[in-house]
């Protein structure tokens, strides 16, 4: 019985890595349409803006870097967590302003 656990237990991993990798493929195909549909035009500020406090921006990329290794620790279903509570399925779908925010809540996994 212990075999039959063992390889309950490897498909259940492997369906979870095909999950991940799905959403991936999706964000990936998401994030590419919508930068062929928009190219945002940038205007030179006239006047030197005053130093603001400088934050760390991060990219869709390294947020998501930073979820799958958190998945691939095992942790797939806080990961899932921390996105439904911004109100959305996908990360894909979050506002970037709000990714410092998530990564915090993915410290603490």
């Amino acid at each position: 019985m212990g075999r039959m656990k063992e390889l309950a237990e490897q498909v259940a991993e492997l369906k979870r890595c095909g999950e991940i990798l799905i959403d991936i493929s999706e964000n990936l195909t998401q994030m590419f349409s919508a930068a062929d549909v928009k190219k945002p035009v940038k205007e030179e500020p006239k006047e030197p803006a005053a130093p603001k406090e400088e934050k760390k921006v991060y990219s869709f990329e390294e947020v998501r870097a930073v979820l799958v290794a958190k998945s691939r620790d095992g942790h797939t279903d806080e990961v899932k967590a921390v996105i439904s509570s911004f109100g959305v399925e996908k990360l894909s779908d979050i506002d970037p302003s709000k990714y410092e925010e998530l990564l915090q809540k993915m410290e603490v996994i």
